[in-house]
């Protein structure tokens, strides 16, 4: 088992959340139980699934959870798109390369823990 709050992916997810409901507080209340919901849900899916993949006793179970992480990064930034071309966010937020770097940052976790559980297969 390993300890979630020593990842610094885990650390990046949860600052990424907090960066997203400091900018859904701006977006137009009418979002509230869409956009606003959908975007905020998805962020927090990230650093939770990091968590409880962690948790669990496998390679192969803890990346299982990764790869789930990285289906709510890419909601992420579907969703973040969608608030540009809503012009709630404005072009070129650099919101969306932190994004890119958290896509980055799994990416290179599961490689690292696949290749672990190749091993042992």
């Amino acid at each position: 088992m390993r300890d979630h709050k020593e990842l610094d992916v885990w650390k990046t997810g949860v600052g990424l959340v907090k960066e997203v409901y400091v900018l859904t507080r701006e977006f137009p209340k009418e979002e509230l139980y869409g956009l606003t919901n959908q975007l905020r849900r998805a962020a927090v899916s990230i650093p939770s699934n990091i968590a409880e993949g962690a948790a669990r006793q496998t390679n192969k179970e803890f990346v299982q959870f990764l790869y789930i992480a990285l289906g709510s990064v890419a909601e992420v930034e579907t969703q973040l798109a969608i608030a540009q071309e809503l012009q709630y966010v404005p072009m070129g937020e650099t919101l969306l390369g932190r994004v890119a770097s958290l896509r980055k940052m799994l990416h290179g976790l599961i490689r690292h823990y696949r290749t672990k559980v190749d091993a042992n297969e």
